[in-house]
């Protein structure tokens, strides 16, 4: 509790939040430059989407093995080293010489960015708990999601000037401020008496409880899935806007950033509803409104509809993920104040994992044509629904039960 009386709750938020845009930034940076790097390499628009893949499972698998470490070392060691490996595979990518060892590199730097995902999270968890930590998350994810409105411009601004070379300079810079601002500014939270043990078996027993506790289950897959569908957005849009339409990178960056808008719309919903609005409720809302606008978004690829009628569902299916993932994540970590290490990277990784599974599908019919997703945000809404409804809710009246039985 030492670095809450330290700290001002918007301060630490905000240094909370800059360790989340990291995942934003290092996916959504170079999509202006997609078209770019398929001709530097003489490449196909699915190779390069696959690097996308390639950054998801890092970011992914990273959490699961970060999350475990922050748990047994404490927050803050774990994220001074993964910032130096951000750096170094940062630069590596820059000079990559062929699309293959981009795609590797492109792992190696998500997987070292994951750790500011996750260890964020399990920090906020570490200091807060029931409505105030849905009042802190929502204010921490209202930082972070700056991130996906930001990163596509400032990328289109670095291609203005250079060439994609350039964006992944750019991201050195920001893992080299981001490892200078753990040195300086981030204290531990997590005392010794509430570490887990050094035991690789103990950290496979913990993501086996959770994942018997059909209410984290449901509130994982539920917030897991929808953000699934935001990558298969993140991967498609840079095609559909800047080939379909013909719009120019400048344009797609305002196109794509003004959807960080539409998050930070939805977080801080529930962010300002939550003391009169359970959780609970407003996760049905943001299911409720992102299978309507994903609906919207296949009939409008459907019939090749005008750009405009295809930015607004997508505008709406964003702030419905926004709504999701912020109330998502209290309901999910009720109880797991021992675990908040592994029950933040299980809440990180499906998404990321689900996420490359469907990156790359996105563009399975060509570059031509925005009806694959459409297809996949309207699947990832329905099947999100399903189980929160089959699992995250049944287990959660499940759990109230047993403890007014108690």
């Amino acid at each position: 509790m030492a670095a809450k009386s330290n700290q001002s709750v918007v301060g630490l938020a905000l240094l909370l939040g800059l360790f989340s845009t990291l995942g934003p930034f290092t996916i959504d940076m170079y999509l202006p430059a997609f078209p770019e790097i398929v001709k530097q390499f003489h490449s196909t628009a699915s190779l390069v989407q696959f690097s996308l893949t390639a950054c998801l499972l890092g970011l992914g698998v990273g959490q699961l093995v970060m999350g475990s470490l922050s748990d047994v070392y404490g927050r803050r060691n774990p994220l001074l080293i993964s910032m130096a490996f951000y750096v170094a595979s940062s630069l590596a990518c820059a000079f990559a010489p062929n699309i293959g060892l981009l795609i590797t590199f492109r792992f190696i730097q998500g997987f070292a960015a994951s750790a500011g995902i996750v260890i964020s999270r399990a920090i906020a968890r570490d200091l807060y708990s029931g409505n105030e930590l849905t009042k802190f998350f929502s204010l921490l994810v209202l930082v972070g999601n700056l991130g996906p409105l930001a990163a596509p411009v400032a990328g289109s601004g670095v291609l203005s000037i250079t060439s994609w070379i350039g964006v992944f300079i750019a991201l050195a810079l920001l893992g080299t401020f981001l490892l200078s601002m753990t040195k300086m500014r981030l204290r531990e939270t997590l005392p010794l008496e509430r570490r887990s043990p050094m035991d690789f078996g103990h950290q496979i027993r913990n993501y086996g409880m959770l994942l018997r506790d059909r209410h984290f289950l449901g509130c994982m897959l539920a917030q897991g899935i929808m953000i699934a569908g935001v990558f298969a957005y993140v991967s498609g849009t840079p095609f559909i806007y800047q080939n379909i339409y013909g719009v120019s990178p400048t344009v797609f960056a305002l196109l794509f950033g003004s959807n960080g808008i539409s998050l930070i719309i939805g977080s801080q919903i529930v962010g300002r509803l939550s003391h009169r609005v359970s959780e609970q409720a407003l996760l049905l809302f943001g299911l409720a409104l992102a299978l309507l606008a994903s609906v919207a978004v296949l009939v409008v690829a459907t019939v090749h509809g005008p750009l405009f009628s295809l930015v607004i569902p997508l505008f709406f299916f964003v702030s419905a993920i926004g709504i999701t993932s912020t109330a998502a994540f209290p309901l999910a970590m009720e109880g797991q104040a021992n675990m908040a290490g592994s029950a933040a990277a299980l809440l990180g990784v499906v998404p990321f994992l689900l996420g490359a599974v469907v990156a790359p599908l996105v563009g399975i019919a060509g570059e031509d044509t925005a009806v694959p997703l459409g297809v996949i945000i309207l699947v990832s809404s329905t099947t999100a629904i399903l189980a929160y409804f089959f699992l995250g809710r049944s287990g959660h009246a499940s759990k109230t039960n047993d403890q007014k039985a108690a």
